[in-house]
């Protein structure tokens, strides 16, 4: 899979309910040792229910400056979440559709 094919995808419930567009994704470095840093795991997928661009860093929490563009995406990308990857049922070119259940978290990360 590559990651371009996951941005911008609609995101979708069991029953098709559309939820919003993957806008970025979460990787954690807690696998194994791949030369000096672990390896790389995809956490999770963020889920923007208004639009398919990307917070350019704004998300996390004590970026603030400039203080216009901070509050424009604030606003703009407000009601996104986080979806941990296990929750993801199924990825198809251009479509991502969620388990039944699936579990929303901030997108907030810290500076």
């Amino acid at each position: 899979m590559i990651l371009g094919d996951l941005l911008d995808a609609p995101v979708t419930g069991t029953s098709g309910d559309r939820l919003g567009y993957v806008v970025d994704v979460r990787f954690a470095l807690d696998g194994p040792l791949d030369g000096l840093l672990a390896a790389p795991r995809l956490h999770g997928l963020l889920v923007s229910p208004r639009t398919g661009t990307s917070f350019l860093g704004y998300e996390r929490t004590r970026v603030r400056a400039p203080a216009v563009l901070a509050r424009y995406y604030a606003w703009r990308h407000r009601g996104t979440f986080l979806v941990p990857w296990e929750d993801v049922a199924s990825v198809a070119p251009g479509a991502v559709r969620l388990v039944d259940g699936f579990r929303r978290f901030s997108p907030a990360l810290p500076g």
